[in-house]
């Protein structure tokens, strides 16, 4: 066989090559990633009602008054019959602590029974407490963590419109009160507070104004909560608030009292520990 020369042979026909048929270009496209969800708030189905709030609130002063003279009375009983200090008493935590221990159990135990007979539910089913997953008791960990960071911050910046002495200081006069006080604040305030505030005060007033109102009004009653240890001051407040809205917002897109449980431990928890550091373990109360 002779090969192809068109100069040498110009009138010779060039040979035919096989030919295959070309694929089309195919272009695949990554499919994008779905949008993460958004917040969904509710109405929060419980059989809770303002009345049950009212009711509550009541116990909740009658108890009040109740264990502060049986408090009081064992005080006099334990200094031998000797006059107290009224001014004393209201900054020291050996005293106050154990009757708002006395009076958190009252109200606790009033209020499981008020929901077991007005609505014949249990009282961690009708809060919507529902224990978190892992998923979400990280997110709850992470959430206070950075809940406290943020009120550091705030409190940095608005250090200038706080007022320097604060009531709140008066209770960390030493360093057995500042480490009660820290207990108290990481294990026993945030139950009760959440239980209050996000299990009862946030379905009760959803039911007249709606979820959106609710939790607006429920931060704010929960900012006040805090406004006389704080001496009412907005730029102190401030940062409680933006914590009160983010718990209540969780309690309503989440629907687990617990998980706003988590977020309020670990939010004290690094605010104590910070507290712990700046005072050299509770030992300089200075500046508390």
């Amino acid at each position: 066989m002779q090969p192809f020369d068109p100069i040498s042979n110009p009138g010779a026909s060039s040979p035919e090559l096989p030919t295959q048929p070309i694929a089309p270009l195919k272009i695949v496209l990554e499919p994008e990633p779905p949008p993460p969800p958004p917040i969904v708030i509710e109405l929060p189905k419980t059989d809770i009602d303002l009345l049950d709030v009212l009711f509550i609130l009541l116990a909740a002063a009658a108890a009040s008054i109740f264990c502060g003279l049986v408090g009081g009375v064992i005080l006099m009983v334990a200094n031998h019959g000797r006059p107290l200090d009224a001014k004393a008493l209201e900054t020291n935590v050996f005293f106050i602590l154990p009757v708002e221990f006395a009076i958190y159990a009252a109200v606790l135990g009033f209020t499981a029974l008020l929901v077991w007979v007005r609505h014949r539910r249990q009282l961690f089913d009708a809060v919507s407490w529902n224990w978190p997953d892992r998923k979400l008791a990280m997110f709850a960990v992470f959430t206070g963590f950075g809940l406290s960071v943020v009120s550091l911050l705030g409190g940095t910046l608005l250090n200038r419109w706080i007022p320097k002495s604060l009531p709140m200081s008066d209770y960390f006069k030493d360093r057995p009160s500042a480490l009660l006080l820290a207990a108290f604040a990481v294990l026993v305030a945030p139950f009760m507070e959440e239980l209050f505030f996000r299990g009862v005060l946030y379905p009760a007033v959803a039911k007249w104004t709606g979820p959106a109102i609710s939790v607006l009004f429920t931060a704010l009653a929960f900012t006040a909560l805090h406004g006389a240890q704080l001496s009412f001051s907005w730029a102190a407040l401030t940062p409680i608030f933006i914590v009160g809205l983010t718990l209540t917002i969780v309690r309503a897109s989440k629907k687990s009292l617990a998980t706003c449980v988590l977020i309020h431990m670990t939010y004290n928890f690094v605010l104590m520990v910070e507290a712990y550091i700046a005072s050299n373990g509770f030992r300089d109360m200075k500046g508390m």
